[in-house]
């Protein structure tokens, strides 16, 4: 229901090239539709919205990327302007700022809602090198298996997801147990929600 009503929205104004369910799908969609602007969440099955924007722009560093999320914590906000965002706004106010967001991405401005943009703006001016909220660091692949094991799915499901053998999930479930100091399965799921890998 919400991809319809953005669809019916977006397409007074804009050509509709596609819609993804996912953050892998919003990868491949892209990469195979070029579009100039993609709009996309935080929080999204299989790969989350802040990862898949980091793997789209090494592929296609010319796109426009538009986060429209209910997160309104500036945390999320800085770290997408960090990831390269041209826009961020939240889906209650979707209506009133979509458009605007994306004709401003359109023509290589930034938009970012007023709900939060003075404190994104200064979060930014003071640490414009910092990597965003403190946390432990993990790598990309680690934060896809996070997000996987997170949304409930089996060593064998995620090895088939990822295309590796399930030894090397075993390995990186254990990897991230460790440098996170989790031990079950349910501390790293409450953990990739409080991080905002995936939503409640």
């Amino acid at each position: 229901m919400v991809v319809a009503g953005l669809s019916t929205l977006l397409e007074r104004d804009f050509e509709l090239v596609g819609t993804a369910g996912d953050g892998r799908q919003l990868i491949e969609m892209s990469e195979r539709l070029l579009p100039d602007v993609v709009v996309t969440d935080i929080s999204m099955p299989l790969l989350n919205g802040l990862d898949a924007v980091r793997g789209l722009k090494k592929t296609l560093p010319s796109v426009k990327v538009v986060f429209l999320t209910m997160h309104g914590d500036v945390d999320f906000a800085t770290e997408a302007l960090r990831a390269v965002a041209s826009g961020y706004l939240l889906k209650h106010s979707a209506a009133e700022e979509l458009t605007t967001a994306i004709g401003e991405a359109l023509q290589g401005r930034v938009y970012i809602t007023p709900l939060i943009s003075k404190e994104a703006l200064t979060a930014l001016m003071e640490n414009p090198d910092s990597q965003g909220r403190a946390r432990p660091a993990l790598t990309p692949r680690q934060r896809e298996v996070l997000q996987l094991v997170a949304e409930g799915r089996t060593v064998k499901e995620i090895a088939s997801i990822l295309d590796v053998a399930p030894r090397t999930i075993e390995y990186h479930k254990n990897s991230l147990a460790l440098n996170l100091g989790l031990k079950t399965t349910a501390e790293l799921t409450q953990y990739a929600v409080k991080d905002g890998i995936m939503s409640p």
